[in-house]
């Protein structure tokens, strides 16, 4: 999973970026609109890898992965004149969702840009940039498009027909200020638009940028694949580089429930559908991610493709009840193991073990 961290100039989208990733990368650094990207891999939180870790006592344990890339170069009008420049929008393309930071601090020792801080202007400002830009190659299409159909230049008119009403569709929602992730679309138009570098459809992270002693920001959202959080930008970037041990009290003395990182990366996973399985024995015990209805044979690919080849059956088990059992070798005792098929559909928190033969 790779997320962007997005905003304007001087919302502090590396303090969160640290505050997500436990780096210390300097703060306050303005690139004049300049393309330039921080990244980190970090291991997503997840106390059933621990207590399965636990029971285990494995070689080796590994964790679910995020990367987090801290994206300069967007800023008012970036996408008025045709859009974002081509390195620029091929980072934005690649990536899963985006972290969107907006400002809700006052901090007299770094000024806003624009005077003020006012969040609903900054968040409606850089949705805007983002629509234009994706206005621009849905015109850009169109018109090729007309122009095959015209010159009959096209082999397939039916299917140009098609792409032409689908795209018509996207334009009038962008002209209206509407995200395309708030259109219902088939998975066959999904897909056929995945390689447009379109931003409006990808997921979206809110994240109100706040003081140390501000209340959470309330505010209407309303577009689907999107959600809003608040943090304390500077806060969490502190309690990211304190030992494990301190961190508990700090967070008591300030009323922090849970850390950033743990929060945005739950949102996230809620955001992209996406959920947890796992793999455990002595070698190695390991967190999977997986889509949400995932299929049992769809899950032996995330973990080696020759395990989707040559799928027999999969035996699986909850976490929580294998916990219970004290280990595979009680929930089998107990007959708690089941046998599931290709198409079965894989639950949030599973083990799955895959029974396959090449």
């Amino acid at each position: 999973m790779k997320l962007g961290i997005i905003g304007l100039p001087g919302a502090g989208k590396t303090t969160i970026f640290n505050a997500l990733t436990r780096g210390d990368a300097p703060t306050g650094r303005s690139m004049g609109g300049r393309f330039d990207v921080l990244t980190a891999v970090v291991d997503v939180p997840d106390e059933r890898v621990d207590r399965l870790s636990a029971l285990f006592s494995p070689r080796k344990t590994t964790y679910a992965q995020v990367t987090y890339t801290d994206v300069a170069g967007l800023q008012k009008g970036v996408g008025e004149s045709g859009g974002l420049a081509g390195p620029l929008l091929n980072h934005l393309a690649g990536l899963d969702g985006f972290v969107h930071v907006v400002r809700a601090f006052e901090d007299k020792l770094l000024p806003h840009p624009d005077g003020s801080v006012e969040s609903l202007r900054d968040l409606q400002a850089l949705d805007t940039e983002l629509l234009l830009n994706d206005l621009v190659i849905v015109e850009g299409k169109l018109e090729r498009l007309a122009e095959g159909l015209q010159k009959g230049a096209l082999k397939n008119r039916a299917e140009a027909q098609a792409e032409q009403a689908l795209f018509q569709r996207l334009h009038t929602a962008l002209s209206d200020e509407i995200p395309l992730r708030d259109l219902e679309l088939e998975a066959a138009e999904e897909k056929a638009l995945r390689g447009y570098g379109l931003l409006t459809l990808k997921p979206v992270l809110v994240v109100f940028n706040i003081g140390d002693d501000q209340d959470e920001v309330e505010v209407d959202y309303p577009h689907a694949h999107s959600a809003v959080v608040s943090l304390r930008g500077r806060l969490e970037a502190e309690l990211a580089q304190l030992p494990p041990d301190e961190v508990a009290l700090f967070m008591e003395e300030y009323g922090v429930s849970e850390l950033g990182l743990n929060r945005v990366i739950r949102l996230s996973y809620d955001l992209l559908g996406l959920l947890s399985f796992y793999t455990v024995g002595e070698d190695e015990v390991r967190a999977w991610r997986g889509r949400r209805d995932a299929t049992a044979v769809e899950a032996a690919a995330a973990i080696h493709s020759d395990l989707a080849r040559g799928f027999i059956r999969a035996e699986v088990i909850g976490v929580e009840e294998l916990l219970a059992l004290g280990g595979m070798a009680g929930a089998r005792a107990a007959g708690r193991l089941r046998l599931e098929g290709k198409q079965y559909r894989v639950q949030d928190g599973e083990i799955v073990h895959v029974k396959f033969n090449v």
